[in-house]
Order: C-alpha cells, then sequence, then structure tokens
C-alpha cells in the first residue's frame, strides 16, 4: 500500500513541485490549506489523487484531524517567524497528536546548523524549530540544498550579466552549493518515502567556487568574465545589520539584508554542506549550474 503523505504549503513555488513527484511516486497526497483559500482547490482540485483538506494553524483540534492516518508530514511553507516557527510547531505539534510517525520540516537550505549566532536570521528560525522537532516523539528529516540554484539568475546578484563579472566576498575559491527546485523536489518526495531518512539528507546539483562560475560563464558565453572581490564576509555583514536597523515595517522573507547574510553564510564556508549524498535515491542526472546557466544565456 501506498504511503499518503500531507504537504503543507503544497500551493507555492517548491511545494507544487514536491506534489508533483510524489504523485509521479504513486503516493497519496494529501494538501494541507487555510479554511476559506481556493489556491489548492484551483491547482489540485481536478485530481482525483489529491485530497485537499482544510485547517488552521491555530485550530490544534483541526489541524490534528487534517493530519490524521498520514504516514508523513512534509512541509513547504515559507515565511519569517509566524510561519517558520509558530506555524511549523502547530503542525509539529498536531502531527504528534495524529500519530503521524514522520516529519520533514521546511529547511531546503544551506546547512543552517553551524553559523554563527545572530549571523542569518532565517537560518537562526530554521534552527530553533529544529530544537522543537529534536525533542518532539517523531522521526524527522531535513532536506539541506544549498541555495536554490535559479536564484543566481536574479535574486542573488552575484552574476553581473552586464558587466561580465563574478562579485565574492574573501575568497574567490570558497566551495558554494547549489541545487535547482526540481531536484529539491525530487529528493524531498523520495526522503519522503523512505522510512529509513536519516535526520539530515543532504544534496547538491553543484559544489562549485566563484572562480569555477566565472570560467563556466566564459566558456558558454565565449567572452571572459571577470572575478570581482566585493569586500570580506565580515564587512558584508555588517551592512546586512545596518540594512536590518533601517528596514521599516514587516519583515519580509527575504529582503536585500537577508540575502546579504545568506552570502556571509556560503562565503564563510559555515553553512558548507560537508555530507552531500546525491547516490542516496540511485541513478540521476543532477541539473547543475552549468545547466542553469546556459539555458538562461540561450
Amino acid at each position: 500500500m501506498s504511503s499518503t503523505v500531507l504537504v503543507a504549503g503544497a500551493t507555492g513555488d517548491l511545494g507544487c513541485r514536491i506534489v508533483r513527484e510524489l504523485l509521479g511516486l504513486d503516493a497519496r497526497v494529501r494538501v494541507l490549506t487555510r479554511p476559506g483559500s481556493s489556491a489548492a482547490d484551483d491547482l489540485f482540485g481536478g485530481d482525483e489523487r489529491v485530497e485537499v483538506v482544510a485547517a488552521a494553524y491555530s485550530d490544534h483540534a483541526a489541524l490534528t484531524a487534517a493530519l490524521a492516518g498520514a504516514d508523513v508530514v512534509v512541509s513547504a511553507v515559507s515565511g519569517t517567524r509566524p510561519v517558520i516557527v509558530d506555524a511549523q510547531r502547530a503542525l509539529l505539534r498536531a502531527a504528534v497528536a495524529a500519530g503521524v510517525p514522520r516529519f520533514v520540516p521546511s529547511d531546503y537550505s544551506a546547512d543552517y546548523r553551524r553559523i554563527s549566532l545572530g549571523s542569518n536570521r532565517n537560518f537562526e528560525l530554521r534552527r530553533e524549530l529544529a530544537a522543537e522537532v529534536d525533542a518532539a516523539p517523531v522521526r524527522a528529516t531535513s532536506v539541506l540544498n544549498g541555495m536554490f540554484a535559479e536564484l543566481l539568475l536574479d535574486e542573488a546578484p552575484m552574476i553581473l550579466f552586464g558587466r561580465r563579472r563574478v562579485l565574492f566576498w574573501s575568497s574567490a575559491d570558497q566551495v558554494l552549493d547549489f541545487t535547482t527546485k526540481d531536484d529539491v523536489a525530487r529528493a524531498t518526495a523520495l526522503t519522503a518515502l523512505d522510512d529509513d531518512a536519516p535526520r539530515v539528507v543532504e544534496i547538491a546539483g553543484s559544489s562549485i567556487s566563484a572562480r569555477d562560475l566565472a570560467q563556466t560563464l566564459s566558456e558558454l558565453t565565449g567572452t571572459p568574465f571577470r572575478l570581482q572581490w566585493a569586500g570580506t564576509t565580515r564587512t558584508l555583514s555588517a551592512m546586512a545589520a545596518v540594512g536590518r536597523r533601517l528596514s521599516r515595517g514587516p519583515e519580509e522573507t527575504f529582503p536585500a539584508w537577508q540575502g546579504m547574510q545568506y552570502f556571509v553564510s556560503m562565503f564563510s564556508g559555515e553553512a558548507q554542506l560537508r555530507h552531500v549524498d546525491n547516490d542516496r535515491f540511485g541513478p540521476h542526472h543532477w541539473t547543475t549550474v552549468r545547466d542553469v546557466l546556459a539555458a538562461h544565456l540561450a
């Protein structure tokens, strides 16, 4: 009998991809949505393989009932403290109350476990939740994948295409990990269906340096891309701190200063993946950064 996987955050970019991969593996999928939202019905309502259930994260009884009978809960929610900590804490407690044996939190990031205190808000929220997950009577697995490779094309301004430059901080030879969203979704779906999955699964489509990236772009374009030193990680961290203090209004999930913090974590080496196991789920063509850049440039 196939496993029943409940997916929270299924209407988001990564969540949709995870649902697609689960269906391709013949899993029974249950999608959690907030009461009053039609997004899940619009996306999955016509698919008999997907069950849509509604429950507010603040309603423990309804949330527990929605999770009852599931074999694993996969979270793909995205946000700041109200989502990453508060909503997932409620989801975790409901999973325990419903007797769900396994839980996959919404990590999908570089390795947040060794970062310095105060250096990365989003990573520290994940580390805070991880402490509660570890203490709960549930078997948990986090998927760590470095940075989404697609972010190199726009939201993570490391590549200056027009100026033919690749920015780096401190060292151009620091190894950085990148994985496409589709590959992360595949690994997450396979992890969800693997009862023997460890506490952490590390994957990376590419583990390359800024120097490698510049060389790759030079080869793809036939035009030299040069490295450009942008300062030290300490300077970048200080700039991020100033940006955060000057920001006003509710905190965004990925403001400019959070992007700076992410590069601090990566270029300092603190968030580098140390135990990548791409072969865990068998042979697979991983989409590399070179593949992503070639498609973009084409």
